[in-house]
């Protein structure tokens, strides 16, 4: 074999003879030294090199053949594992013969069960499974709690519902009730108007009750009330009066009765007057005063009125023992006795 390497001085230098000195070299596996170290290339074995991939596929096989294959019919599988120096090609055992594989037997349970590596995968799918279904079971608890509060919650609203659809009618119902008690009071009050004109009325053509008259008018007068009957007339003694005697002329009727105005003139008074209960003073057109009492209303408590307008009803207040109207006629602020002054006017009490 040539060398590069520059010659020694003093030295010659030859030419390398070419292809044709030497002739054609064709080298042969007994003529070709073997390689060493890294790059020597290692001899076939059955039409397979032995390298790496061999290595990698046989790794992958075995690991394949004991976690994943899992078929009844299948035998058991042997695979080949080049040893540590054929691969290495460490000294002079490299290219000499082929060193003994090891062999990797994958073991397969003849009864049909899964072997070992297969039975440790099997258990972690069961304890996944288990999982799975214990979330599984989490999950249909926590909707079932959830369909149950959704339940609670409708009945309550509808019972809240409930109860405020049975208080609208009850309102409902005791709105209808004040309603209809306001029309029947309403109803009443027309009806006892209606009964009041109509006695008012009949008093006015009835004749009084004991032989008294009716109200009868006389050149512009008119008698105090109808339907009365005479029971104290003025001066007459006794306890029942203040003063020791009656100041007035008394008409007995009955509680409602109509009392009129005995001539024109105008209401200067009207109200509470102790003793004599609700009272009534009416001045005439000369000064002459005439005071109504004991009266149960006041129709006119202010204005002018004319002889036989309605200004008040008979009653029973102040201090009385029964219905009537108490009549007193005063002049310059002294009492006169009325009987005698409404006849000098031409009425007949």
């Amino acid at each position: 074999m040539a060398s590069n390497s520059p010659a020694p001085e003093g030295t010659e230098l030859q030419e390398t003879p070419g292809a044709g000195a030497w002739g054609e070299w064709n080298p042969t596996e007994d003529s070709a030294r073997p390689l060493r170290g890294k790059h020597r290339v290692l001899k076939p074995r059955g039409g397979l090199a032995r390298s790496s991939t061999v290595l990698g596929v046989g790794v992958i096989a075995a690991v394949g053949a004991g976690g994943i294959a899992t078929a009844q019919d299948r035998p058991q599988v042997a695979i080949s594992v080049p040893s540590l120096p054929d691969l290495l090609g460490g000294g002079d055992h490299g290219g000499a013969a082929a060193a003994q594989a090891d062999s990797v037997t994958v073991p397969r349970q003849a009864d049909g069960q899964q072997a070992a590596p297969a039975q440790a995968h099997g258990d972690a799918g069961e304890a996944l499974r288990h999982r799975i279904l214990q979330q599984a079971e989490s999950q249909q608890d926590a909707a079932e709690a959830q369909a149950r509060a959704d339940a609670e919650r409708a009945a309550r609203e509808s019972a809240a519902q409930e109860a405020r659809n049975q208080k609208e009618a009850v309102d409902r119902e005791a709105e209808a009730v004040r309603a209809a008690a306001e029309k029947a009071a309403a109803e009443k009050a027309a009806a006892d108007q209606a009964a009041t004109g109509q006695a008012e009325t009949k008093a006015a053509a009835d004749t009084g009750s004991g032989g008294g008259p009716a109200v009868k008018a006389s050149g512009g007068w008119s008698l105090p009330t109808s339907s009365y009957t005479l029971t104290s007339h003025y001066g007459d003694s006794g306890s029942m009066w203040s003063s020791g005697h009656h100041t007035g002329l008394d008409f007995a009727a009955p509680t409602g009765t109509p009392v009129k105005a005995v001539g024109g003139g105008t209401v200067v008074s009207a109200g509470w007057s102790g003793a004599y209960g609700y009272r009534i003073v009416l001045r005439l057109q000369d000064g002459t005063e005439v005071w109504y009492c004991h009266l149960s209303s006041m129709a006119v408590t202010s204005g002018a009125v004319g002889a036989g307008d309605t200004i008040g009803r008979v009653g029973a207040t102040g201090n009385v023992t029964g219905a009537h109207l108490h009549l007193e006629v005063r002049k310059g602020g002294s009492t006169v006795d009325p009987l005698t002054w409404l006849t000098a006017r031409g009425l007949d009490v």
